[in-house]
């Protein structure tokens, strides 16, 4: 007989209470549950240590009781919510061992006719477990996964492979019992064939390939027997009693899970290796599928960010920390210093003026209702108001508008400029000095509230213009580097200007031609991803064709690197017009 299906009509369910509160809580909660997963609504849970009559979990037919062993739960179960399908994946075997019983009430209908032979009765009752899993997922093909997470507790159970005493031998009955719950899970659809490769050739070779055909025959018959066909499902069990050579009146001579006669401790046989080599495997793609709890999710989502701010705050006071200089020996070199042209000065009033012009904002109307004035009558309103006096109900009509128009504040502009000191973007050198001195200049002439920064970055970074700062004068650098600490400048720049964060319109711009090694590219391209979904907009500037930029960037090739200015200057207005 099943150990999941308890036949007799006089079984009362497992005594587990009185228990702990929270036990029966989480029973009525599954309750609520299972009406939908078994597709009918009679069905009472209890779960609880000690439930399952011996079994990971049961079901009781002549109850309506299905019942569920507490000990794999696997949480708290006071915080356990059966109602949200989210919260099943803290607890998948628990949940998956509830699903296989649901099953078990929603297609294990059939009964053995009166006079049975209990071997015939057993083998039955043994391929009616994948016959009614491959049903009920015919008809929920999402509780797929949760039965695989039931099938690893219930394979280890049924085949008492953890047993030493009991587990199972290198005998016929041991090796069809074996094949009935696992190779057959297969053919139904609910494990893989790698995952039960070590024991399908440990079943072959005890078998024999003709004899375990035959058995795949009969248990793929089973599969397609209707839910009440008993006469097929008894028939069917006859012929597997025949092939494997089992005497339907008296099973239990010689049968699964007997103890060696001879009283050998040779360790596990290579059948029950198998079994626990195909038990974890199932256990460790079940662990991969299940979908973590959006809780879950939410909180590594931001300890991710937590500490990325902390690396990008620590970035920016490793390199805005120590004052401007006019030349720094070493890699990433600054060179000196010197005084803007009329161009550059006019270049960072016009700049200012754009800036000052994208901050405008228009007035935004607000319509408003009121039963008092001032505002104008609406006489609908007027008459919903009489209707409600007359009726004696509360009177909730307005029947005065008003419209009131207020001016949208203009948010902050943090612009950022990361320039690349490579050896090969030595052309771009003094158009971004320029830049940086515009930038920083016209944010100061613009009626905006406006931020910049510039940086350096080849083997370390170095700022060109700190934050809040106004340089009297522009400072040069060289592009003799070899290295692209991309991923640092942009943490600078993103803890100096809060890039990451909302409340300002934020623009990165990335001189560069983007030629960087593997891992410079994956750190970086990282960072920039990060700073898109924040919504920073990131622009690189390019000068060739055959530049490679980050992915998600806007790209703009300069045929000009004197229109550097420009077209940041552009992008930046455009930020701040889309930060309405």
């Amino acid at each position: 007989m099943n150990a999941h299906v308890t036949l007799d009509p006089t079984a009362t369910g497992t005594a587990v209470f009185p228990t702990r509160p929270e036990w029966l809580t989480l029973s009525a909660a599954l309750a609520d549950e299972v009406g939908v997963i078994a597709g009918r609504h009679d069905l009472l849970v209890t779960i609880a240590p000690g439930a399952g009559g011996g079994a990971p979990a049961c079901f009781y037919p002549t109850r309506a009781l299905i019942e569920v062993d507490g000990v794999h739960l696997g949480v708290d179960p006071a915080t356990a919510d059966p109602a949200d399908p989210h919260d099943r994946g803290r607890y998948p075997t628990a949940w998956g061992l509830l699903t296989h019983e649901c099953a078990h009430a929603a297609h294990s209908v059939w009964e053995p006719p009166d006079g049975t032979p209990p071997g015939i009765i057993d083998a039955a009752m043994l391929l009616e477990e994948s016959r009614m899993e491959a049903a009920h997922i015919r008809r929920r093909p999402d509780d797929r996964l949760w039965l695989r997470a039931s099938a690893v507790n219930l394979i280890l159970t049924d085949t008492a492979a953890t047993d030493p005493a009991h587990a199972p031998r290198m005998t016929t009955a041991d090796a069809a019992h074996t094949a009935a719950l696992i190779l057959a899970r297969v053919d139904g659809g609910i494990l893989d064939t790698t995952e039960t490769t070590p024991v399908a050739d440990a079943v072959e070779t005890i078998l024999g390939a003709p004899l375990l055909e035959e058995l795949r025959g009969l248990w793929r018959e089973a599969l397609a027997a209707a839910d009440d066909d008993a006469d097929t499902m008894i028939d069917i069990a006859r012929r597997w009693c025949q092939a494997i050579g089992t005497d339907p009146d008296n099973p239990a001579p010689g049968g699964f899970g007997d103890p060696d006669p001879s009283g050998a401790a040779a360790g596990p046989s290579a059948l029950a290796t198998a079994i626990a080599a195909t038990a974890a495997t199932v256990a460790a793609a079940v662990a991969a599928e299940t979908p973590p709890h959006p809780a879950a999710i939410a909180a590594v989502a931001q300890a991710d960010e937590d500490a990325a701010r902390e690396a990008a705050d620590e970035a920016a006071r490793t390199v805005f920390s120590s004052p401007v200089r006019t030349r720094r020996a070493g890699l990433t070199a600054t060179t000196g210093t010197r005084a803007p042209t009329s161009d550059e000065r006019t270049a960072a009033r016009v700049l200012g003026r754009a800036l000052s012009t994208a901050g405008v904002r228009d007035r935004v109307s607000v319509k408003t209702t009121s039963p008092f004035p001032p505002g104008r009558l609406r006489m609908r309103g007027v008459l919903a108001a009489d209707a409600q006096r007359a009726a004696g109900a509360d009177v909730t009509a307005e029947p005065f508008t008003r419209t009131t128009r207020h001016i949208v504040p203009t948010p902050p502009l943090k612009l950022a400029v990361a320039c690349d000191v490579s050896g090969s973007m030595g052309h771009l050198r003094k158009a971004v000095a320029s830049t940086a001195w515009i930038l920083a200049h016209g944010g100061r002439h613009a009626t905006v509230n406006v931020t910049t920064a510039t940086v350096i970055f080849g083997h370390t970074v170095r700022p060109i213009t700190h934050p809040g700062t106004y340089p009297a004068r522009i400072t040069r650098f060289a592009a003799n580097d070899a290295c692209h600490a991309i991923a640092t400048a942009t943490d600078a720049l993103d803890g100096a200007l809060a890039l990451s964060r909302p409340g300002a319109a934020r623009l990165l711009v990335i001189v560069s031609d983007g030629h960087f090694g593997t891992d410079e590219r994956r750190d970086g391209q990282k960072r920039i991803d990060r700073l898109r979904t924040s919504g920073c907009a990131v622009l690189w500037l390019t000068t060739d064709e055959r530049d490679q930029p980050f992915t998600g960037a806007t790209v703009h090739q300069l045929t000009d690197p004197a229109t550097t200015a420009l077209a940041i200057g552009r992008a930046a207005t455009a930020a701040l017009r889309a930060a309405h």
